[in-house]
């Protein structure tokens, strides 16, 4: 449940300084609240107290001491606390009022961020959060309306008692009271006598609240804990204090709760009975039409009366699956809805401590049961008599029409087949057209023999028919013996088309043996031409002396071959010519057609003369291709020749670079000197680069891709140069960088050459780098302390931190120096300046611009008074700056 300002309902009660704190969060905490929760929480407590003879004036003070906390409490719940502190010390108060907390705790109740002291020392809000938990545990949990909590039960008990009211509509303890006829309400629904509901007005909220609060007063002995003032002036009231008042209405109706909840026992104990006995008479009414029903069907069951005819049993079959479809299924849910509603029946009368339901005599379940029983026994009854009947009678219809299915799919089968078996059409057939003729008529003979057997059937059949005495006996044996003759007719004219077939076939034989043997040979001799004529124009591409000389004698190993192809091709063109004479001489028609390929004595005549044509041709672009590659060869050995002196070079160069930079060949200006002596060799010996750089265009511009002369190609040989380069440099700025570092920080030359010592051992592939765990090993070796724990990984985490700021994963030198550096020297660190600035400031947290002048030289007070963020701690003073913030900064520890 929600307030109407987003405020829940659920779990503000003993964590009340949080959700006030929370609300304030959130900007939903009115201030008006408190006051409202002081004055009604003042007259809740002084209700309770009086009854002792004494009261409190002030809730914030006349609680501090303990004393009437306790005989609050103790009037409340009608129980004894321990005995007081009579002192007057801090600690007496602070005692005191453990006791009581103690004794809330002890009744269940959980107390968050209220403790003795906020109470010992007048803290308002945590005196009234200790008050709500004590209105909360003592007159608030006890409600209960239907199981709910009892914030939710008092809610719903108001909207109830209202329920019937004009203009009031409860949903929650603020805006739904502020007019004030809710209370009215409350009042007038437990005594009419008391207040004239029908003369109040929703627009004189004022009037209503006064109204209910001095009759509450008067007659109901309830105190005057609200404000009308307070509660219209309020955008939203206090939700507390609301139910503080209301709660008192509860206990003080509670009686009038009491016969309510009586006459609830008794309406929910008729219901229950009415509804038994509605369960009971539609049991009655449901049992005795279903039985009803059962008695009328089972005649009409064990009927057996029939016309002897088929279309009058298929009528009956009908008839019973209209009934199983339409008229049994409601019955069926009829019978189900009956046992359902008897053992829900049973149930709730066992339920409800009732004797158990005994139907009328005859409509027991039992009986039911066995009627049911006996209704399915005559319809399984039923249905045997008139499947069998329809077998029956369905037989001869069955053979009749048998008989007309298989002849007329015989007939069908016959359609056509004498002329076909008598046709010429062979005679203007090629062999492949025969061969297939043949196969079909062969399949016609198959399954002429396959219908034989459909021709008995159809014999059998009206065998059969005319032994039953079938009425159209006539007509079945006159189709029957058309049937018979027709398949004589057809076994002579399929031995006749037989025969024809044979002598064809003979006839074209001998024709496409030739064309066969033409296509057997004439295909690969195709394929030939047509790969030697696209070899013989192929586009090549060599490297190399090898790969053209290769060419060369390739060409020269096919030239020799070309004389058996000679043969080949003359014996393909005699086996046309064969094919040519045979035809004419025998007039078949399209006899010349070769079914096995589409390849013609024309296109392997015109391919063979188009071989003989590029043979030479291809003799000179091999020639011009072999003195392309005698230049090629030349360059290749010219660009080795001064590779294989600049390599070389660059590599001692760079090996010389790369020991100098280990730090360990003399002192550090040592090694800057002899770094730019070589800087200057290598700038001497650039024209050896540029001249290399010739020769290596014209190797491009040639297309030279590879050369065996040489490992080296220009693209290493220039980075190799750059890398040089860059390794010059960059060792020369590293030393540059030591030196610096050395004569600042005060290292000395044996402690420089200890961290190279060290750092090199441990960087066995010589990158200038180390990876964690070496640079680890490298701290021990140095005389670091690293725990194997978890804190000595944490501590190495901190110092990786800072020589691989950008988690590189390695830590090369100079981070390394620098990290060494500053552990071996003494440097300033944030608290000692703050410290400085503590001791300028005379031990104050701040201190002021004209101090800053007074102390340090202008420019660098000016420098501090721009940079110095103003001071916003207690007792600050205008003018007052925050020099904590700005040391802390100067280091990087925080962010200025």
């Amino acid at each position: 449940m929600m307030m109407e300002n987003g405020l829940s309902m659920e779990g503000y009660g003993e964590n009340y300084m949080e959700q006030e704190e929370e609300w304030e969060r959130e900007g939903l905490l009115d201030p008006a609240w408190e006051k409202q929760q002081k004055k009604t929480f003042t007259a809740w407590c002084n209700s309770h107290l009086r009854k002792a003879g004494t009261g409190i004036e002030n809730i914030e003070d006349d609680f501090r001491n303990g004393l009437k906390l306790m005989l609050l409490l103790e009037v409340i719940s009608g129980e004894t606390l321990p005995k007081p502190d009579r002192g007057k010390m801090r600690f007496h108060k602070i005692a005191n009022v453990n006791k009581a907390l103690d004794f809330i705790a002890s009744k269940g109740v959980h107390l968050v961020s209220i403790g003795a002291e906020e109470i010992v020392d007048g803290n308002l809000k945590m005196t009234l959060g200790m008050i709500w938990t004590i209105i909360l545990r003592f007159a608030i949990q006890d409600i209960s309306v239907e199981e709910m909590t009892a914030k939710e039960g008092l809610l719903l008990w108001c909207q109830r008692k209202t329920a019937p009211y004009k203009n009031v509509n409860v949903q929650n303890f603020h805006l739904s009271f502020k007019d004030g006829l809710a209370f009215c309400a409350l009042i007038h629904r437990h005594r009419p006598d008391l207040i004239d509901y029908s003369k109040l007005s929703k627009d004189n909220p004022l009037e209503n609240l006064n109204t209910a609060f001095d009759v509450a007063e008067k007659y109901l002995d309830i105190p005057r804990m609200l404000d009308p003032d307070d509660l219209q002036n309020t955008a939203l009231p206090d939700e507390r204090a609301v139910m503080t008042y209301v709660s008192s209405y509860y206990h003080c109706f509670s009686g009038a709760q009491k016969a309510e909840t009586a006459a609830n026992r008794i309406c929910k104990v008729l219901k229950v009975n009415q509804e038994n006995e509605r369960l009971m008479e539609e049991y009655e009414r449901l049992a005795s039409d279903l039985l009803e029903w059962i008695r009328r069907t089972m005649p009409w069951l064990n009927s057996r009366q029939a016309d002897n005819s088929l279309a009058g049993v298929q009528k009956k079959l009908e008839e019973y699956r209209t009934y199983r479809r339409k008229h049994k299924p409601p019955r069926v849910e009829q019978k189900a809805k009956l046992e359902t509603n008897f053992n829900t029946l049973q149930t709730k009368l066992r339920l409800s401590n009732r004797p158990a339901y005994l139907p009328t005599e005859g409509k027991t379940v039992a009986d039911i049961s066995n009627a049911w029983k006996g209704l399915e026994l005559s319809e399984k009854a039923f249905e045997e008599w008139l499947l069998a009947e329809t077998m029956r009678l369905e037989r001869l219809e069955h053979l009749a029409q048998k008989f007309k299915i298989k002849a007329d799919a015989h007939e069908d089968w016959t359609r056509g087949k004498e002329e076909m078996l008598q046709s010429q059409d062979y005679r203007q057939c090629k062999l492949n057209e025969l061969k297939a003729l043949k196969k079909k008529h062969e399949a016609f003979e198959s399954d002429l023999a396959a219908h034989q057997d459909r021709v008995e059937q159809i014999a059998a059949i009206a065998q059969e028919l005319n032994s039953l005495e079938y009425h159209d006996c006539v007509s079945v044996n006159a189709r029957c013996q058309r049937i018979c003759d027709q398949w004589d007719r057809l076994g002579a004219l399929t031995q006749r088309r037989r025969t024809s077939l044979d002598e064809a076939e003979r006839i074209l034989e001998k024709i496409d043996i030739l064309h066969l043997e033409f296509a057997k040979r004439a295909a690969p001799f195709n394929n030939w031409l047509d790969g030697t004529r696209e070899d013989l124009v192929d586009m090549f591409i060599v490297h190399t002396m090898e790969e053209i000389q290769g060419l060369i004698q390739a060409h020269d190993q096919f030239k020799a071959t070309l004389g058996e192809a000679d043969k080949e091709f003359n014996l393909i063109v005699n086996l046309v010519r064969e094919v040519e004479s045979i035809v004419k001489q025998y007039q078949i028609p399209g006899g010349l057609e070769n079914p096995y390929t589409n390849i013609t004595a024309n296109d392997m005549t015109r391919k063979w003369s188009d071989v003989r044509q590029l043979v030479p041709q291809r003799d000179q672009t091999l020639a011009n291709e072999l003195r392309k590659q005698q230049n090629n060869e030349m360059l290749r050995r010219q660009f080795a020749e001064k590779a294989n002196i600049v390599g070389p070079w660059i590599e001692r160069q760079m090996d010389a670079v790369t020991a100098i930079g280990m730090g360990l060949q003399g002192s550090l200006e040592d090694q800057l000197h002899r770094l730019k002596e070589y800087e200057q060799a290598v700038y001497a010996y650039k024209p050896n680069i540029e001249e290399l750089e010739k020769i290596h265009q014209a190797v491009q511009e040639s297309m030279i891709f590879e050369n065996r002369y040489t490992n080296y190609t220009m693209e290493t040989l220039r980075v190799g140069w750059e890398q040089l380069l860059t390794s010059i440099n960059r060792n020369i700025n590293e030393v540059e960088n030591q030196i610096l570092t050395r004569d600042s920080k005060g290292i000395s030359q044996d402690q420089l050459n200890e961290f190279r010592s060290s750092f090199n051992h441990f960087d066995k592939n010589r990158t200038g780098r180390l990876t964690p765990e070496e640079f680890k090993s490298c701290l021990v070796s140095l005389g670091y302390s690293i725990g194997k724990d978890r804190q000595g990984e944490m501590d190495f985490q901190r110092i990786l931190a800072v020589v691989d700021p950008n988690s590189t994963g390695y830590v090369h030198f100079d981070a390394f120096l620098d990290f060494m550096t500053r552990e071996s020297t003494d440097t300033d660190t944030a608290e000692q300046v703050i410290d400085s600035f503590r001791i300028l400031a005379a031990d104050k947290p701040y201190i002021l611009p004209d101090e800053l002048r007074r102390e340090l030289p202008p420019d660098q007070a000016e420098y501090c008074i721009q940079r110095m963020p103003p001071y916003k701690g207690p007792n600050a003073v205008p003018g007052a700056l925050d020099y904590m913030s700005f040391s802390t900064a100067l280091y990087g520890e925080t962010d200025l």
